[in-house]
């Protein structure tokens, strides 16, 4: 397994997606890719970055971008997470959390003094080449759209 780094080819993966495709993420080659790790669906959090995605697909289109969210969370329950929040991008389920692990954003959480194995919110900017090109760790929602959309316009 390569480890993630900024300046190499970001690791490739196989997918089911929202759209009852399966997907690679070599298939954007050619695109910018906004790749993001969420906890939970229909969680507080994880709806407002959502939300802060969608409201900003124009801008991230407008730089031949793409956005594509990943969580542990089954199809069916991505399906009604999209259908809530009117989202316009790709949602992809990672219930084996293999691509969680290959990216390397499965941490340990302490919820309510049980300790758990989470989703530790992540976002990746991969260029046209599939090269990573910035990692946001332990991101914070707010304000981080902001953030990305900054960084996506230096690639």
């Amino acid at each position: 397994m390569s480890k993630i780094e900024i300046g190499n080819l970001a690791p490739d993966f196989i997918l089911k997606g929202s759209d009852g495709e399966t997907h690679k993420l070599s298939d954007y080659l050619g695109k910018k890719v906004v790749l993001y790790f969420y906890p939970k669906d229909n969680t507080p959090g994880c709806s407002t970055q959502a939300c802060d995605f969608r409201d900003s697909i124009p801008t991230i289109n407008n730089e031949n971008a793409v956005v594509i969210g990943i969580s542990k969370d089954s199809l069916a329950s991505h399906d009604k997470f999209i259908a809530k929040f009117g989202l316009p991008f790709l949602l992809l389920s990672d219930e084996d959390k293999e691509v969680c692990a290959l990216y390397d954003v499965l941490k340990e959480k302490n919820m309510y003094g049980r300790k758990t194995i989470g989703i530790e919110r992540s976002t990746f900017l991969i260029d046209e080449k599939g090269i990573l090109r910035k990692e946001f760790r332990k991101v914070k929602v707010k304000d981080h759209i902001n953030d990305v959309i900054e960084n996506l316009k230096k690639l």
